[in-house]
């Protein structure tokens, strides 16, 4: 698939929108993912075809003090929501090997309990203790 004609003038555009804080098609992060988005171009155009335009978009990124404060908290929060998930899941693993533990369980109470009630049935209704001397 070779790349669109207007390719790099979308990067441009693009780079402008997200640097004066405009996006149009992105969330506008200081990242090569969201200028790629943002100029609707795939990721590669920018780490394989137009090095040049990534270079430059990092330096003006760098030369506005980098990241700003907005984006390092999203950052951190994804960061956090991440861990939370990957915790989450854990969670969810270990009740579903408990909720499996504790059916087989059940079962065995409930065969147990048939078998007793057809040795009570069988005994003529006579209920025995055990264990008692």
């Amino acid at each position: 698939m070779s790349p669109a004609h207007d390719e790099r003038a979308r990067i441009q555009a693009a780079m402008e929108r997200i640097l004066g804080g405009r996006p149009e098609h992105s969330n506008g992060a200081l990242t090569i993912v969201a200028l790629a988005a943002e100029a609707e171009v795939p990721r590669n155009a920018l780490t394989q075809r137009h090095l040049d335009l990534k270079n430059l978009f990092y330096e003006q990124v760098e030369a506005r003090g980098g990241t700003p404060d907005g984006e390092l908290r999203i950052r951190r929060e994804t960061a956090r929501l991440k861990r939370l998930r990957e915790e989450d899941r854990k969670v969810i693993q270990q009740l579903k090997a408990d909720n499996e533990a504790l059916v087989g369980a059940l079962h065995l109470a409930q065969l147990q309990n048939e078998q007793l009630r057809l040795r009570l049935a069988e005994s003529g209704g006579m209920a025995h203790a055990i264990g008692r001397s």
